[in-house]
């Protein structure tokens, strides 16, 4: 393939027409459906490279809005790309920081030549538009990049919605124009808010554009879970099938199973390593307080069968419960181990249901269950 990053589509599941896949790309292959852990300042949270590595993490993410402003993409193209800034030699995947423009920064004026904006660090101001957004990303030389985008909050009107989406469009093109990095794939976002004729109408022009990938965004954002799982329903068939569809910033065990139902090859969230670092711990028979003084003397592992480093190692739920009330870094690491090869692990068995064409049964006793719901 001439392409840096290609999908290949291996087979759907026959109860459902869930997907399974392989994400090609020039740091090594990606087998979806994946949950991709999070790195936004070039570093996963309480998580070393070499942790990464154990977990068995195929690609993670970095976040182009927090790394423009530190240390800069000046900084980490001088020391030869994220890879080789992070010690990294995984897959990486950059988000265009649109998202973090609308919601973290601290004033944001959107035009049509794009989006200026104060830091939420020290309230400078800067201006993101598509062809600066690509130069920061082509700079930082993730294997993926995201187009630049105008992320509608909700709830927003029809009218903002459609103006919004519209724009996205426009910058997808000016992205694409600006792209030139050719070891370097860039995907499109489908926007539209929650309205369904909009969610469409995006999908058929991002599809049009013959992106080699597809985020969907401006989900997840606020409103109820049933509305964004009907938003992925609508646009399924208007979605290109050779192309991997990759839901962006979602990533609870319940959402994992009921997007991968509705087609969707890759996730991301920062959940994982949030809950870690607050004393929970992500378990199939659901989430556990590890603050909870019911642990002080529970001297089991906090899964049976769990194969991330505190488990198989015999970390207790004693000590844990100890390093997190008193504040120790060790707590934070071991959890995030823990909660992200969890997420891991269920998209492994994801995958080896879809594989065996039982993932239906497999998504619907866990489901129905109610312990992923987050």
């Amino acid at each position: 393939m001439s392409q840096p990053v290609w999908f290949e589509l291996i087979k759907k599941d026959k109860q459902t027409g869930a997907r399974l896949g392989v994400v090609h790309t020039p740091h090594g292959d990606i087998p979806t459906p994946i949950y991709m852990p999070v790195g936004t300042q070039a570093t996963v949270k309480a998580m070393t490279p070499r942790d990464l590595t154990d977990i068995d993490a195929k690609i993670i993410l970095a976040n182009t809005y927090h790394l423009y402003l530190r240390p800069g993409q000046e900084l980490v193209k001088e020391a030869g790309g994220l890879h080789t800034f992070m010690h990294w030699d995984r897959p990486i995947l950059t988000d265009s920081g649109g998202f973090q423009v609308f919601s973290l920064a601290k004033m944001n004026d959107i035009r049509e030549d794009g989006v200026l904006f104060r830091s939420h660090l020290d309230g400078s101001k800067h201006l993101f538009t598509p062809e600066s957004v690509m130069e920061t990303e082509q700079c930082l030389g993730a294997d993926i990049a995201m187009c630049f985008d105008e992320c509608a909050p909700y709830p927003s009107d029809y009218g903002y919605t459609v103006k919004a989406m519209n724009r996205t469009h426009r910058w997808a093109e000016r992205c694409l124009k600006a792209h030139t990095r050719p070891d370097q794939a860039l995907f499109g976002i489908v926007q539209g808010g929650m309205f369904k004729d909009l969610r469409i109408q995006s999908a058929k022009t991002l599809a049009s554009m013959d992106f080699p990938g597809y985020g969907i965004g401006g989900l997840s954002v606020g409103e109820p879970k049933h509305i964004m799982y009907e938003m992925l329903e609508e646009i399924a068939p208007y979605m290109p099938e050779n192309k991997p569809r990759y839901l962006m910033g979602v990533g609870s065990p319940d959402c994992f199973l009921e997007g991968v139902l509705r087609g969707v090859d890759m996730f991301d969230c920062v959940m994982q390593t949030r809950m870690a670092r607050t004393g929970m711990a992500l378990t199939r028979k659901g989430r556990i307080n590890m603050r909870n003084a019911k642990h002080k003397h529970d001297f089991t592992v906090l899964e049976e069968g769990c194969d991330c480093y505190a488990c198989r190692t015999g970390f207790t739920k004693a000590y844990i419960h100890h390093l997190v009330k008193e504040q120790e870094i060790l707590g934070s690491q071991l959890l995030s181990m823990h909660n992200l090869r969890f997420s891991l692990r269920l998209m492994e068995d994801v995958r080896a249901h879809i594989a065996n064409d039982t993932f239906g049964d497999f998504a619907r006793e866990l489901l129905e269950g109610g312990i992923y719901t987050q």
